[in-house]
């Protein structure tokens, strides 16, 4: 008989981007609240996620979003959220699993989360034309900064 092993790290992992699903939930539903605002660092290698070519790009490995002032149709689904941002004055639609998240933080709360399950991707031959998507997008407007998480990161 087959002895199997209780994987921990991956259900400790599992519960804290249930996490960040409900704070994206409260974000879509009522905005969010005072000064919070999140931090989001995903693989944009990541087979489901849905970014335009002009991002893949200028990001081929990961990106950072900020959620605060400036998106729009935030809708979060079961496996993915996605929101409108406008990069360089243009607007798009991204499209996030949450598998893909490797880092969510809110500062205002002096919070933030790391997560390792995109290194698994790193090790995948992806072809970028079967994930890659250009969509027109309409209600979004601002602008969206793309920063270098490093700077939040504790050493």
């Amino acid at each position: 008989m087959e002895e199997l092993d209780i994987n921990y790290d991956k259900l400790v992992e599992k519960a804290l981007k249930h996490v960040v699903i409900e704070a994206l939930k409260i974000a879509a539903d009522e905005g969010l609240p005072g000064e919070h605002h999140f931090y989001i660092t995903f693989k944009t290698c990541h087979p489901n996620a849905r970014i335009s070519a002009q991002l893949l790009n200028q990001y081929p490995d990961e990106m950072t979003i900020v959620l605060q002032h400036q998106f729009a149709n935030l809708m979060v689904g079961e496996t993915y959220f996605e929101v409108d941002l406008s990069f360089g004055g243009i607007p798009q639609t991204l499209r996030i699993p949450y598998d893909a998240i490797i880092y969510f933080a809110d500062p205002h709360a002096k919070f933030g989360l790391s997560f390792n399950s995109g290194d698994e991707l790193m090790n995948k031959n992806i072809d970028s034309d079967d994930f890659v998507e250009d969509k027109k997008v309409k209600k979004a407007s601002g602008s969206a900064t793309v920063i270098d998480i490093e700077a939040f990161r504790k050493k």
